[in-house]
Parts: structure tokens; C-alpha cells; sequence
């Protein structure tokens, strides 16, 4: 089946439409329609600012959505994906109690619950089944929550779709949660293409059984459509039949997969009307707004998102997806769109696109900000507008265009996206958010920029960079400036300087001169391996941050930077981005406990990962082992080695293209180096890696292999 001719503004649409449906929701989450009425009335818009929260948070809603789908890249986009391997994608991501989910307890949260039995070696689908969990468990909402991803890489075929959800879903669900994600998945497929809403709705029930509730619920919803004209009394049957009180556990999918149905059969069509009926009526309402949204979105596109009032100006495409894998926490709807269409693309055996070369910020779609956000400093507040446009760029249609205005000595205008946690991101309520940065000392910077050929005077233009100091507060270290006249044009090219151990928390544009204009940004994007030192800075938290810790416990030491202890099985302690492909890194690590430890490379998750390793092996015999781990371990290369406790080894592991290098140093200078190639994994960070026990380390060091 070809896919669409707008398959990729339609994905993006859709991902706005989950992420405005949550970022809506979240705040009221799990109240009753009847506070909802009290407190805040009908929701038309977003309330945050009245329930004194951020607007922009981490979500399981959309970690789980954009998270669990890297199932069918991690194994190859392949149409034969199993729910074991969805399962194992689980334990690749998520970081026990940190990560993605709500950690509820074993029999009260599904997603929990179901963590559990991957973890002890129950394998998906019995670890989502009733028949282990129990009905009330296996039928609560995640299923459907985290389903729309499966539906966009499937544009046009609702089968492959619901086929792609019940697999999903039946990871942590079973029952009628995987037939009320198979309707939403169904009907989101078939939106590419059918713009009937009884149509979507007549197809999607063909794929689940007709003596289910949730068939039974649509026919209601459908027929209480044609009896009720206000929605108000449809809530109030959905209440009496099919209430919490009917459904128990923390939350039910039947109750919330009603009022889905609610607001898109009551809302007219219409995406703000759709989102207020659904949201309104409660429950669970960042879920059920973020299915209604995504859903509306693909059918109706970019226009039926754009027609009520400004959805996407407070959001930016921002977004957060905590996962194992730190470097891509900190994202935006661009690059997930990009992300989801790829894969779509791949199934239906269609070249990757890669906007403006791969730029990591290309502004290709329609009014696409990519998280950039208007400075509002005392010196450069009121400055500037952003602007998604046509024209201006030399390798693709759009640009963002900074407008600038009231420019004069001491007045500059800036605007610059996220590269790490901001200081406004560690408030945040709900959900941690664990993340790595994604631009790094050692790596070279390039942007193109232009001035509009009406301006009426030179403009002065550079590159910035926010990073935090030993007090965690945020300062500004800038590149060269550059001049330019109307009309002129200019490329930097700039290698990030060395941070001293801090984070580098944005990167901006900024502009100083006179007067009103505008600047066109074409593209932001970086490359290269980092040269970076890991340890403990002249002072401060943040660097800390910048690890994604995936162990028992991650301390600091009074000569160390960092001190692990892991209770059970394998932790590591990550940080880096899936960009870094040939590097070579280098720490000085110290057992005090531990049944294998060492250094980790092309890390992309929890179970992803190269590793150099100090061991002993099965007749307790010391080794240092290459592994290679991707769910399971597979032995690469070994070397019997000696190694005892509290001493200090030197690990050196360098990876460049399918060669894998690892050096160990002792401290009686003993010395072992072993190879291999392999080249299952082409990119990732770096770790820290233990197995039960407690190490200390020193700098970790990053540089070219």
C-alpha cells in the first residue's frame, strides 16, 4: 500500500495532537467531571497556569508512546515483531522506579505489575495476560494510552494497525484493554485516509470480538448520539452504566475508552469542541485528550489543529521522554515525527528521510519551532517574535525567522531550544525526568543564517550556548559574531569549547545592532565525537544530572566522583547520545564489591550496550571479557587477567566501526588488550557498568578513537 502523499504532516499533526491532548489533561488529571465543573468549567484551553503547574511535563502518556515503539527499529522494522520483543524493549528503556511509568506496586499498577514478571523472566504476552495478573489489572488504561505510535507507522491499514496494538498492548494488558487499543490504533491508520468518522468507527470494530464491552460501549455511545443531542446526558449514562463504581481498579479502560468515544461523536469535527467534551468529563483526562487529539489530528491535519486557538505557541513542539536512552530525553514533535515517519517508511519499503542533510533542527514542517523559546531577560525581553516560514533556506522549503524589533545598545534578542534539563524542567511535578545532554564539548556547531533583504541596517549575529556554573545557575558563553548586511548570508562553523565537567543546558541566536528586521535561521545542527572529561567540576549538581542513573544507588565519594552500588543484576550509569559512533572512552574504576564491572560504549539503554569488563568466569577463573549485550550477552573476546579488590584499574575501550578495542591496566602494571568486531550496534553513549556489587571511579574521559 503507498503511503500518503502528506504522510509526513499528518504524522506530525498527529504527535501535536497527543501531546496538546496530554499537556491539556494533565493538569486535572483523575478528577471527577463534577470538579472539573466547580473548579475550572468547561475546559476549552489549557489551565495549568490555574492549577499553579508547568505546562510542558514529563508524561507517561507520551514516554510510553514514542518509547515502546523503538521495538521495531531495535529489531529491524520488521512486520514480524513479537510482544517478546516489545517486552524486551521494556526492560531496555525503563529504569526500574525512575523511568516512563507510574511505579503504583505489583497488583496496582498494570505497567508495574507487568515490569516485574519481564524482569523475573516472564516474557510478553503472559506477562500482561488476566490469566497471571488477574482481569482487573490486565484492563486497565495503559494499553491504550501508549498505543498511537503503532497506528503511524501503519498509515492507510487498519489491520496491520490493530494487528501492531494487540502485540503492544498485550506486553501489560489483556482483555478488553487490548480491544479498546486495537479500536483506537484501527481508527488512527485508517484517518490517513478516510476522513468519515462512522467509517473509522464501523472499520475498527471489525477487529475486535462483538460480544466485547467495548463494542458493546461503542454501540451505546453511537446510539445515544442519534437519542441525546447533549452531551452533557450521554456523560451522565456513561456514568450510570459504564462508571468507575462498574469498572474498579485505578483506572479502567472501559470508563475512559467511553468518553474517547464521547468526544469525538459529540464534538462536531471540530478538534477544541472534541478535546473540551473528553477532557471535561474526566477521569483519566490527559489520556483520554491525548488518544482524542492524536486521532484528530491525523484525519484532520495541521488546519483542524490551527483553526480554534493557539494550541502550538506555548508548547513549541517541546516534549520529554525519560527513558534509559538520555540522549534522547530531550526532544520535540519534529524529531519524533521524523522518528515515527522513518519507521513507517521502512515498513512500507520506502527510503529515511533526512531534512536539510540530517540538520538536527531543519524547521521542514509547518509552523515548526523546535522547542526555540524567546528569551525574556531583563536586556533582551519584548526583542523578538519566531516565525516558521517559506523560502530562505538553500536546501529545503522553510526557515525560522526571527523577527527583531526595538534593537539598540544594551537590547539584544535571543532564542534558543534545550540541549539539557533547563532549570524550569527540574521543577516539574509527577514523572522524574532523567536525562543526558545532547551537545557536548569537542563537537563542531553549524548554522546557517541570512538577513531579510529589506532590513534597513546591518545586524550583528552569533551562536550561544547556556551552560550551568558551579552555583547550577545558568551562564551564556558565545561564539564569534558575524555581520549581516541585508540580504547577506553566513555559515558558522564553531567547535563547542570545553565547559569545565558542566552541562551545556541550550544553544541560541543571538542578535545585537539597531532597529527592526529579520534574521532567517536555516538550519542548527552539530557533529563529531565529544572530547569531553567526566568528574567532579569546580562545584555544582547539574553534572550529575547528566548522567541517567540506572543503578541501586549513585553517590558521591569523599576522593571519588562516583560511587555505585547495584543489589541485583546489572546497573550502569549512562551518558551520551545514539549520534556518538566512533570514540574511544577511559576511566580508572575501583571494585570494592562485585561480580563483574568495567566501562560501556554505543550504550543505548539498559540491555543495549558494548561493554569491557572485569569478571570471573564460572570456575571463578579472573578474566577481562569484550560483551556484547543486546537483551542477552554474547561473549566477544577474552584474556585471563588478575584482579583483585580496592584497586584502581584502568579501563580503555575504543570502538570505531565494527572494531572493538579494550585495553585494562593494573596497578602493577600488568596489562591486557583484547579485539573484536562487530557491528550490531553503530552508535550510543558511554557507561559505568556493574554487576552486584559497589565500584568508585574517577573521570571518565571521552575523545576521538
Amino acid at each position: 500500500m503507498p503511503l500518503p502523499a502528506d504522510y509526513v504532516e499528518r504524522v506530525y499533526a498527529g504527535v501535536l495532537g497527543k501531546i496538546i491532548g496530554v499537556y491539556l489533561g494533565r493538569p486535572f488529571e483523575g478528577w471527577t467531571y463534577d470538579r472539573i465543573m466547580a473548579e475550572l468549567g468547561e475546559v476549552w484551553y489549557y489551565v495549568h497556569e490555574q492549577c499553579g503547574v508547568p505546562l510542558v511535563v514529563t508524561d507517561d502518556d507520551l514516554s510510553g508512546t514514542f518509547t515502546f515503539l523503538r521495538a521495531l527499529p531495535d529489531y529491524g522494522n520488521t512486520r514480524e515483531l513479537s510482544p517478546t520483543q516489545i517486552g524486551e524493549t521494556w526492560l531496555n528503556y525503563i529504569i526500574e522506579n525512575r523511568a516512563i511509568l507510574w511505579w503504583g506496586g505489583m497488583g496496582r499498577s498494570t505497567e508495574h505489575t507487568a515490569f516485574l514478571r519481564l524482569k523475573h523472566g516472564i516474557a510478553a504476552p503472559h506477562s500482561g495476560s488476566a490469566a497471571l495478573n488477574g482481569r482487573v489489572i490486565a484492563e486497565q488504561i495503559g494499553a491504550q494510552i501508549f498505543i498511537d505510535g503503532w497506528a503511524m507507522v501503519a498509515p492507510g491499514d487498519p489491520e496491520l494497525a490493530a494487528d501492531l496494538a494487540r502485540r503492544a498492548a498485550s506486553v501489560s494488558h489483556d482483555g478488553e484493554a487490548i480491544y479498546g487499543a486495537q479500536v483506537i490504533a484501527a481508527m488512527e491508520s485508517l484517518a490517513f485516509v478516510e476522513r468519515d468518522l462512522h467509517v473509522l468507527i464501523d472499520t475498527a470494530v471489525r477487529f475486535i470480538p462483538h460480544d466485547s464491552i467495548i463494542f458493546r460501549l461503542i454501540a451505546n455511545l453511537r446510539e445515544w448520539r442519534t437519542r441525546f443531542p447533549d452531551w452533557r446526558v450521554a456523560r451522565e449514562q456513561i456514568a450510570a452504566q459504564y462508571g468507575y463504581d462498574r469498572y474498579p481498579g485505578n483506572c479502567h479502560i472501559v470508563p475512559n475508552h467511553a468518553l474517547i468515544m464521547l468526544g469525538l461523536l459529540y464534538g462536531e469535527d471540530d478538534f477544541q469542541k472534541s478535546l473540551m467534551i473528553t477532557a471535561t468529563a474526566g477521569w483519566d483526562t490527559d489520556c483520554n485528550a491525548g488518544n482524542v487529539g492524536c486521532l484528530l489530528g491525523i484525519k484532520n491535519g495541521l488546519d483542524g489543529i490551527d483553526a480554534g486557538p493557539d494550541w502550538r505557541g506555548p508548547i513549541a513542539d517541546r516534549l520529554y521522554l525519560p527513558t534509559a536512552d538520555g540522549g534522547r530525553a530531550v526532544t520535540d514533535a519534529v524529531r519524533e515525527t521524523f522518528a515515527v515517519v522513518n519507521i513507517g517508511r521502512d515498513l512500507a519499503g520506502e527510503t529515511p528521510l533526512a531534512p536539510k542533510h540530517g540538520a538536527r533542527f531543519h524547521f521542514a514542517l509547518p509552523g515548526s519551532v523546535q522547542g526555540f523559546i524567546v528569551d525574556d531577560s531583563a536586556d533582551s525581553r519584548e526583542t523578538l517574535s519566531l516565525e516558521n516560514v517559506t523560502g530562505q533556506s538553500v536546501c529545503g522549503d522553510r526557515c525560522l525567522a526571527l523577527h527583531y524589533r526595538h534593537l539598540a545598545p544594551g537590547r539584544a534578542a535571543r532564542a534558543a531550544t534545550a540541549t539539557f534539563l533547563l532549570p524550569e524542567t527540574l521543577r516539574m511535578p509527577g514523572y522524574a525526568m532523567l536525562a543526558s545532554p545532547t551537545l557536548y564539548p569537542g563537537q563542531n556547531l553549524s548554522a546557517r543564517v541570512c538577513a531579510d533583504r529589506s532590513n534597513p541596517t546591518p545586524v550583528q549575529c552569533r551562536l550561544y550556548l547556556l551552560v550551568y556554573d558551579s552555583c547550577d545557575a545558568i551562564v551564556r558563553k558565545y561564539g564569534d559574531a558575524t555581520t549581516l548586511a541585508p540580504g547577506s548570508e553566513h555559515v558558522f562553523a564553531w567547535r563547542v569549547p570545553d565547559t569545565g565537567g558542566q552541562p551545556i543546558a541550550a544553544v541560541g541566536v543571538e542578535l545585537r545592532g539597531r532597529g527592526h528586521g529579520t534574521v532567517y535561521l536555516d538550519y542548527l545542527t552539530w557533529e563529531g565525537t565529544p572530547e569531553a572529561t567526566f568528574g567532579r567540576p569546580a562545584g555544582g549538581s547539574m553534572w550529575r544530572r547528566a548522567w541517567v542513573n540506572g543503578v541501586s544507588a549513585y553517590e558521591q565519594g569523599a576522593n571519588e566522583p562516583y560511587r555505585l552500588i547495584q543489589n541485583e543484576g546489572t546497573g550502569l550509569l549512562i551518558q551520551g547520545t545514539r549520534e556518538w559512533r566512533d570514540y574511544r572512552v577511559r576511566a580508572v574504576v575501583t571494585p570494592h564489591l562485585a561480580e563483574a564491572f568495567g566501562l560501556g560504549a554505543r550504550v543505548q539503554g539498559m540491555r543495549r550496550y558494548y561493554a569491557l569488563l572485569l569478571t570471573r568466569t564460572a570456575q571463578r577463573n579472573s578474566v577481562v571479557q569484550l560483551v556484547r549485550v543486546c537483551h542477552s550477552a554474547t561473549l566477544l573476546a577474552e584474556a585471563p587477567f588478575a584482579w583483585a579488590y580496592e584497586q584502581p584499574y584502568i579501563f580503555d575501550l575504543c570502538v570505531v566501526g565494527r572494531d572493538l578495542i579494550g585495553v585494562v591496566h593494573a596497578p602493577d602494571g600488568a596489562s591486557a588488550t583484547i579485539a573484536a568486531q562487530d557491528d550490531l550496534l553503530d552508535g550510543g553513549g558511554i557507561a559505568l557498568v556493574l554487576t552486584e556489587g559497589h565500584l568508585s571511579a574517577d573521570q571518565v574521559t571521552v575523545r576521538v578513537g
